[in-house]
């Protein structure tokens, strides 16, 4: 694959170091930040996810980007600027960074650009809160989340909570089965459903240590070219409860439904019907999720070096 132009990137001095002497490095989206999160909340979980990956003992590089120029580990100074409203920041996938780079645009990444980005530059690992996926009116629509398909050919291990319940999961599921993308969950065999620990769908496979996920996914990429999902669930104390989570669910469907909300907007407009339906209990389980799922990617990329000769 043709590296980029070194014009179009910067990989801040940090990163780069970690990069060039492999050592473990963490990469984080921006969409959660820049479309997912309400402010301030949103700048503090982009904190204690680079602190939880440090607290591992892997080097966090959050992308994005800035001033037209793809950023490998975005300063809090740097985040907070495109995350600003007048800015306008895009939601770019990969599908979409070519062009933003030439318009000059700022953007924040998804799981697809993010990886992307990670696969170009040698990250090997990234933590998100969930996974994009297959939407519940597919089958109309044709509505998929490209994540989907950049995992099937960018070889990144993804830790996330499974997918968003607002997405039909077993669709989800049987798409990575056919793109050739493992699903292993993280000392569970129940596919996480973000929210809630348990989606009703089981898993396969599943691993009971970052050491024992950094040596699957070393040997999966032996043998084959996709990327990894170690789904990783919200913690019992952290989940939403399950008929608050029902009739949240229930009110955020009926209102895409009547808005005609279609494409990448559709997320933001559920998820922020969830919280305010929720009275704010689904934010607080998606700050705890995604924090718990950077430090275990941090744990993942530090047993990964080492399994390096």
């Amino acid at each position: 694959m043709r590296p980029p132009r070194q014009s179009t990137i910067r990989i801040a001095e940090e990163v780069a170091d970690a990069i060039a002497h492999a050592r473990p490095v963490v990469c984080l989206e921006t969409t959660i930040v820049v479309h997912g999160l309400p402010h301030p909340e949103n700048l503090e979980v982009a904190a204690q996810c680079e602190a939880a990956v440090r607290a591992a003992g892997a080097v966090p590089a959050t992308i994005g980007l800035l001033d037209g120029r793809v950023v490998v580990g975005l300063g809090l100074d740097e985040l907070e600027r495109l995350a600003e409203p007048e800015r306008a920041s895009a939601k770019l996938s990969s599908r979409d960074l070519g062009l933003a780079l030439a318009l000059g645009r700022d953007g924040a990444t998804t799981v697809a650009g993010t990886i992307a980005v990670a696969s170009r530059v040698g990250i090997e690992v990234m933590a998100t809160g969930g996974l994009g996926g297959v939407h519940r009116d597919a089958a109309r629509t044709f509505d998929e989340s490209n994540d989907l398909t950049t995992l099937s050919r960018t070889p990144v291990l993804v830790v996330a909570s499974g997918v968003k319940s607002i997405l039909d999961v077993g669709a989800t599921l049987e798409r990575l089965d056919s793109l050739g993308v493992p699903v292993v969950g993280y000392r569970t065999d129940r596919f996480p459903g973000f929210y809630r620990a348990d989606s009703g769908f089981a898993l396969d496979w599943s691993v009971e240590s970052a050491t024992a996920a950094a040596a699957a996914f070393a040997a999966h990429r032996d043998y084959s070219p996709t990327g990894f999902l170690l789904a990783n669930p919200v913690g019992p104390d952290e989940e939403l409860d399950g008929e608050l989570h029902d009739a949240a669910l229930a009110s955020a469907l009926a209102l895409v439904a009547s808005t005609g909300v279609t494409g990448k907007d559709v997320t933001p407009v559920l998820l922020g019907e969830f919280a305010r339906f929720s009275a704010g209990a689904s934010v607080a389980t998606n700050r705890a999720l995604v924090v718990a799922n950077a430090a275990l990617a941090g744990e993942v990329a530090v047993a990964l070096a080492e399994t390096r000769p």
